[in-house]
């Protein structure tokens, strides 16, 4: 028994990390464009982003997910039956079909991506005018100053508060199975349905707590590698 629960387990196992690993994919780049949009001098772009990440922030992920995976279908239901057919409504209706392990990144990925931009706003504004003043000084363009001399520090900065984002993030990937999907809480919760077991749902922390060990360890590292940017 213990081995046919270990195999359930490494295969809702292998779906979380499935998760783990796409969120971060798209939502690491995608939050460093969120955060210039918040910085931006233009209210036009300024505002709206924040409104939006102030939405993201302050709702459930769970929420969202439920919102993803069902919302355009319901208002595109909604829509053909007050015949307000158009581009928009059709494409809510097809995306009502969409599959569940989709919606899923599609929402990670967003409320992720608004968390790291306020890590990322955070790291930029941290550093001193001086610094971008100096790169000017060179003759440098303001790409330059950013990626030669601005970029570097701010990781430095940004890589304790990311961390815990990061492995926050581990455990969020069990509300996947909000919307059905096979992960690793869901698997050994299979086992209290189907064989009356408890311990499997206890079992599921040995993952948890290895995968976040594995990630401190690794951040352990790159902040030593990370020691020659003081201040």
């Amino acid at each position: 028994m213990f081995i046919t629960v270990t195999q359930s387990l490494m295969e809702g196992f292998g779906v979380s990390v499935q998760i783990f690993g796409l969120t971060l994919l798209f939502a690491l780049p995608l939050g460093l464009v969120i955060s210039f949009g918040s910085m931006s001098r233009f209210k036009v772009i300024k505002i709206p982003v924040k409104v939006f990440v102030w939405i993201i922030r302050g709702t459930p992920l769970m929420l969202q997910l439920i919102a993803i995976f069902y919302g355009p279908g319901i208002i595109g239901k909604w829509a053909q039956q007050i015949e307000a057919r158009n581009f928009l409504t059709d494409f809510l209706s097809s995306w009502a079909v969409i599959d569940r392990f989709t919606a899923v990144i599609i929402a990670f990925i967003i409320n992720y991506a608004c968390y790291f931009s306020e890590i990322y706003r955070g790291g930029i504004e941290s550093i001193s005018r001086g610094q971008y003043e100096a790169g000017q000084v060179l003759g440098m363009t303001k790409p330059q100053i950013f990626f030669r001399i601005i970029l570097l520090q701010v990781v430095k900065r940004i890589v304790p508060p990311m961390s815990n984002e990061i492995i926050t993030l581990v455990k969020d990937t069990s509300l996947a199975r909000t919307i059905a999907v096979y992960e690793l809480i869901w698997n050994a919760q299979e086992f209290i349905k189907s064989k009356g077991l408890l311990w499997p749902l206890f079992y599921t922390a040995a993952f948890y707590l290895l995968f976040c060990g594995i990630l401190t360890l690794l951040f352990n590292f790159i902040e030593k590698k990370l020691d020659y940017f003081k201040g």
